[in-house]
């Protein structure tokens, strides 16, 4: 008898959020951003040099990565760039977490972290947030093989202050600390500087939230060079042009428009204080988020009986059965008009079930 299943890696993997295709639809699941585009990529793509494809794109990505480069005040060598923030964190846990230590990350954050650490074999441990969902940074201060932070973290959307991740990192300067930045730009705070200050410290973002290119698949590093070094040794080790020209000249274009980062960015965090306020009648409690989603519990009515009423109305918010948030929903932030949806059919519900 065959015996290959016998060799088979099997791991429980990652459940992304759901993706409908209902024309009318709310999509509040994925934390996607709600506008377009800057006009400056939209620009780009009619231009693009379509005969180019036929080639294969610069492994280094180098006109992305000087542009990232410029608009952060770094040189190139300290940018690296990937696939995705998913990519980027994955090759990063390859290259830096490879002693029999435990790294460390909470309990409740981005679900991602144990699937990659399952997946290449790296031990952890997940201290756990206090009541109010906060880190608490003794339980950092143990030896460990590294540390990942997301800040602000998600689904919780709390954001710890720079202070605390000093305090973190000043307690582990023998191991690489990564900060997972996704959603920084909604909180107008950024880790950045400590990349400076600690040659152990990786910041980790992405295009997919404020830059309205999820559907491109950009994320970037930003470390020290010989952090930088070591992370294209590994993936060049398995794939050499990770990047597509596409994505590096949509990327760049990106960059060129401050304005229109800035502009969506305000209106995002403009309506997410206006959800907040309604969540707050209706009855929800949460954590005051920094991000584009809210992580919120009903005070009588169940997560689980929103969730599903919702959805049969075509309305896609996120649902987790985690123990501990089993009853909370992470709320993305949409156009103003779609959260008015949300808040009116929510009202509904809730009106419905008391």
């Amino acid at each position: 008898m065959s015996t290959w299943r016998d060799n088979l890696r099997t791991i429980e993997p990652y459940v992304p959020g759901e993706q409908p295709n209902l024309p009318d639809m709310v999509k509040l699941n994925t934390n996607e951003n709600p506008y377009p585009p800057s006009p400056k990529v939209v620009e780009t793509l009619k231009n693009f040099d379509c005969d180019s494809l036929r080639l294969y794109p610069d492994p280094n990505s180098q006109v992305l990565a000087d542009a990232l480069a410029k608009c952060y005040g770094l040189q190139s060598d300290q940018v690296f760039l990937g696939v995705g923030s998913d990519d980027v964190l994955a090759i990063a846990f390859m290259t830096f977490f490879n002693s029999k230590k435990p790294i460390l990350f909470p309990d409740i954050t981005y679900s991602f972290y144990d699937v990659w650490a399952e997946l290449f074999q790296i031990p952890y441990e997940r201290p756990a947030l206090d009541d109010h969902f906060d880190l608490i940074p003794e339980d950092y201060y143990k030896e460990n093989g590294g540390v990942v932070i997301a800040n602000p973290n998600a689904p919780t959307g709390v954001l710890q202050s720079l202070d605390f991740l000093r305090d973190v990192i000043e307690h582990n300067r023998d191991v690489v600390v990564i900060i997972d930045e996704a959603y920084a730009d909604f909180s107008g705070s950024s880790a950045l500087e400590l990349t400076k200050e600690y040659d152990n410290v990786l910041i980790v973002q992405t295009y997919s939230k404020s830059r309205s290119l999820a559907g491109m698949r950009i994320g970037y590093a930003i470390g020290n060079p010989e952090l930088i070094r070591a992370m294209n040794d590994v993936r060049y080790s398995y794939n050499s042009y990770p990047m597509t020209r596409l994505s590096v000249a949509l990327g760049a274009a990106a960059l060129e428009d401050e304005a229109y980062f800035r502009e969506t960015v305000a209106k995002v965090i403009e309506t997410r204080e206006w959800t907040k306020k309604e969540l707050k009648r209706l009855g929800f409690s949460f954590r005051d988020s920094q991000t584009n989603f809210i992580f919120a519990t009903h005070e009588s009515v169940p997560a689980q009986t929103i969730f599903d009423v919702l959805r049969e109305k075509h309305i896609f918010v996120r649902h987790f059965g985690q123990k501990r948030i089993e009853n909370y929903l992470r709320i993305s932030i949409g156009t103003q008009a779609e959260m008015e949806r949300f808040i009116r059919e929510t009202e509904q519900i809730i009106a419905q079930n008391r």
